[in-house]
């Protein structure tokens, strides 16, 4: 069996120029080491495609593979997540992670958050601010839900609303009047070029949920708790904790009541979006102790060290293969989305 991996090198973007924050959620070459070696433990032959591009022109010369592993985050566009499952589906060969719906909502966190909610997953309440809600004092006609209208009380916190990896996210992002949630969003505006998520404050807990499998067959890995040590940003799991989190952020596995509970969510809200194979759900609670659906990362980061996935997973007694063969057995036990003839000819692990 063929394996090909796509993925977004973060090393090609910095040298084309990019800064390190537009490149925080592409890939390291350790990762895709990592994932090449686990994949040849499996006894599998893989291809390193890269990115889109990438498969775009291996496609176009007429390369094949009976599966692939995608981890590619993608660069343009509010579906970039999904453009390289979107691109697989076409060509009818399986691929590992989430289908192109799933990845088109889940990075939009506004959107996500409604469609749980929906679903009665408890969620802070929101609003989008889009350009043009507030321009020097004037007003101005927007697509988006015009933020003077709420009835939010400060204090909010602010993020953009389509990016990962804590980008955008820093200690101004918890804002207490008019004055500090204007300049956040104004900030997120020429900074991202995208809307605003403006949302309730939660100032209990922050959790990170580790969740492997499809529908009734995905199970929670554990609860991961993100407690903030003193050199941290106090407001909540930044872009600079993340980046700096050897001296900034400890890491805690919990199964106390509380994290039982965001466990039940957490595990509720990936199978109404619909997530595939593996990822991490990020909780917060409230000032009553009750948690609150944050975001979902149904691409989480594999680094071998680094991503909380795999942190939370050795935290719950998982080494680095153990989490990657129950992502890849999900992928080939769930196969009947693709067509029958380019069903991968192996079986998963018992």
């Amino acid at each position: 069996m063929k394996v090909g991996i796509t993925y977004d090198l973060k090393d090609d973007y910095l040298a084309r120029g990019m800064t390190k924050e537009t490149c925080a959620e592409f890939d390291s070459i350790e990762t895709i080491d990592a994932i090449d070696a686990f994949l040849k433990s499996r006894g599998l032959e893989t291809e390193r495609i890269g990115n889109i591009e990438a498969l775009t022109r291996a496609l176009a010369a007429g390369k094949r593979w009976d599966c692939v592993f995608n981890i590619a985050e993608g660069l343009y566009g509010c579906g970039r997540e999904a453009q390289v499952p979107a691109l697989l589906d076409a060509y009818q060969i399986p691929y590992v992670f989430s289908d192109p719906l799933v990845l088109a909502l889940t990075l939009d966190k506004a959107l996500t958050k409604r469609v749980v909610r929906d679903a009665g997953v408890p969620t802070a309440e929101f609003y989008i601010v889009g350009r043009g809600a507030r321009d020097k004092g004037r007003e101005k006609k927007s697509s988006f839900f015009d933020p003077r209208s709420s009835t939010l009380a400060f204090p909010l916190f602010v993020k953009p609303n389509a990016d990962g990896t804590g980008k955008g996210i820093t200690e101004k992002s918890l804002v207490h009047n008019e004055k500090e949630l204007q300049k956040a969003v104004s900030d997120i505006h020429a900074r991202f070029n995208q809307p605003a998520l403006a949302e309730q404050y939660l100032p209990g807990r922050e959790f990170t949920v580790g969740i492997t499998g499809t529908g009734e067959e995905s199970r929670v890995i554990g609860v991961m708790e993100i407690l903030l040590l003193d050199k941290a940003d106090i407001c909540g799991y930044t872009y600079d904790n993340k980046q700096q989190y050897e001296e900034r952020v400890r890491y805690k596995l919990v199964d106390d009541s509380e994290a039982k509970q965001t466990a039940d969510i957490a595990l509720s809200a990936w199978r109404i979006l619909g997530c595939r194979d593996g990822g991490r759900i990020d909780m917060r609670s409230d000032a009553e102790a009750k948690p609150h659906f944050l975001e979902v990362n149904p691409l989480a980061g594999l680094h071998p060290v680094l991503g909380d996935l795999v942190i939370l997973s050795k935290l719950s007694g998982l080494t680095y293969h153990d989490l990657l063969n129950r992502i890849l057995d999900s992928a080939l036990n769930d196969l009947s989305r693709f067509p029958p003839h380019n069903k991968p000819a192996i079986t998963a692990y018992a």
